[in-house]
């Protein structure tokens, strides 16, 4: 989860306005209304996609170094504690830090320092001070840990400023903007992925294998999901960097954090290298659950009490592939709930789930009982958990993983195991959900962001290790 930045030298910015007031809800508050149908989301009906701007960027391997020089953007829950997995690699240097809330930046540097690298240049100056770390020319890679509004301006600035950039989830908040996202990567030859995406998980690149490997047999369908109760967080004072998180729930009713869910689901299912996501349509429930916790914890007078929440306490999704396959996604931080992603898979041969872990494949089990799922790890763990089988971080270790993995292929100069399409692709469900609810469940098309790529099977998640 991410924290905000706080802090302006000058006139509000678009980033501190939708942070402290509530008052806009809905598409056309935030330039969603060209998404309020099928048609709006990606023209008519099997329209092609906007002329692409450059080569794309499938297949395009990182250019080989001896050092990934980091910077980082954004030092609050999430970038304070990420920081320490890129210090745990030794071909790592972070070199710059930006927050503007200095107490934040200062603690990060000296993460760095007593790490042994050198102090790193420090960016504090306002909301605007990321924009010169990007234009740093000894930075090879930005990471974005920001609230969400703010993602996609970073995501730019680094791209145009040279560099590779990861951002935490979701990538961006509107269709135009992962479409812009998409054309910049494409034309600047830089990669922009989607981060935290929860694909590394132990469980999750287990299944991945033996997804590939057939036990599953054709499959058929998945589910994902962020089923966490985010309730006392959202109002607590302390936890984020002002009520940045909980005001979406107050613009857009749709599905806010699709990407823990959809990634691991998207990547069994071969989506973008072989598959595709076409079409997604999203049903919700009533808004009570944080109206409810305000009345039972907040005192008269809070700020909160201005709010009128819409976003959907639970939001459930189905979206169909190009092959018929069908993806379930679920979204509900308002309402009680041990946390859950769901993260299952079935196919003609078995199914697995998630939350616990369970398995059924024939002709392994049968009497409809499940089976032991660690009795698969031997032989389908990842290489890279079999490599780093205690990781620290967060996530259980994925989170280490991850970065481990993409600051490796960085090193390396090999092809990324996910890239812009993915990041888009994961993320569309954001404003796709909400104009799926405003029309009833009406489906909406999604992009082909990688514009007729997908057809042409290629590397994923599903990796060789290293020689």
């Amino acid at each position: 989860m991410n924290d905000a930045p706080t802090g302006n030298h000058g006139a509000p910015s678009r980033r501190s306005v939708l942070r402290s007031t509530a008052g806009v809800a809905g598409a056309a508050g935030l330039g969603l209304g060209a998404t309020s149908g099928a048609a709006a989301a990606d023209g008519p009906a099997g329209a092609p996609a906007p002329p692409r701007q450059g080569r794309t960027m499938a297949d395009v391997p990182f250019e080989r170094r001896s050092t990934v020089r980091v910077g980082i953007i954004g030092l609050g829950n999430r970038g304070g504690s990420m920081i320490d997995l890129f210090l745990a690699l030794p071909w790592v240097r972070v070199v710059a830090v930006c927050d503007p809330v200095r107490a934040k930046a200062e603690a990060a540097s000296a993460k760095v320092v007593k790490a042994g690298q050198p102090s790193p240049a420090v960016y504090t100056a306002g909301e605007d001070d990321y924009a010169n770390l990007c234009g740093r020319g000894d930075v090879d890679f930005v990471y974005v840990a920001t609230p969400w509004d703010s993602h996609f301006e970073m995501a730019r600035a680094a791209m145009l400023g040279g560099k590779h950039v990861g951002v935490e989830c979701p990538v961006a908040m509107r269709l135009d903007e992962l479409w812009a996202l998409v054309d910049l990567s494409e034309r600047t030859r830089r990669h922009c992925m989607q981060l935290e995406n929860c694909c590394y998980g132990r469980n999750e690149l287990r299944v991945l294998r033996m997804a590939h490997a057939g036990v599953f047999g054709e499959l058929l369908h998945g589910a994902g999901a962020y089923n966490h109760d985010l309730r006392e967080l959202m109002f607590s004072p302390t936890y984020y960097e002002g009520p940045w998180r909980r005001l979406w729930h107050t613009r857009l009713r749709g599905d806010l954090y699709p990407n823990h869910g959809f990634g691991p689901v998207a990547t069994y299912m071969d989506v973008n290298r072989g598959d595709r996501a076409v079409s997604i349509s999203s049903f919700g429930t009533p808004a009570l659950g944080l109206a409810e916790y305000r009345e039972a914890h907040m005192p008269p007078g809070d700020p909160s009490w201005k709010e009128t929440y819409v976003s959907s306490d639970r939001t459930v999704s189905m979206v169909q592939t190009a092959k018929g396959r069908v993806i379930r996604l679920e979204h509900d931080v308002s309402t009680p709930h041990p946390y859950s992603r769901i993260n299952s898979l079935g196919g003609t041969k078995g199914v697995f789930e998630d939350y616990p872990a369970r398995i059924y494949v024939e002709p392994d089990h049968t009497g409809h009982q499940w089976g032991d799922f660690s009795a698969y790890a031997a032989e389908f763990d990842h290489w890279l958990w079999k490599e780093h089988a205690n990781p620290p971080g967060g996530h259980g270790g994925m989170d280490y993983i991850m970065v481990f993995r993409l600051m490796q292929c960085m090193r390396l100069g090999l092809v990324p195991d996910f890239d812009v399409y993915d990041a888009a692709t994961w993320t569309a469900p954001v404003p796709l959900s909400h104009a799926s609810l405003r029309a009833k469940g009406a489906p909406q098309q999604i992009p082909d962001f990688t514009r007729g790529e997908w057809r042409k099977p290629r590397s994923g998640m599903d990796s060789v290790k290293p020689g």
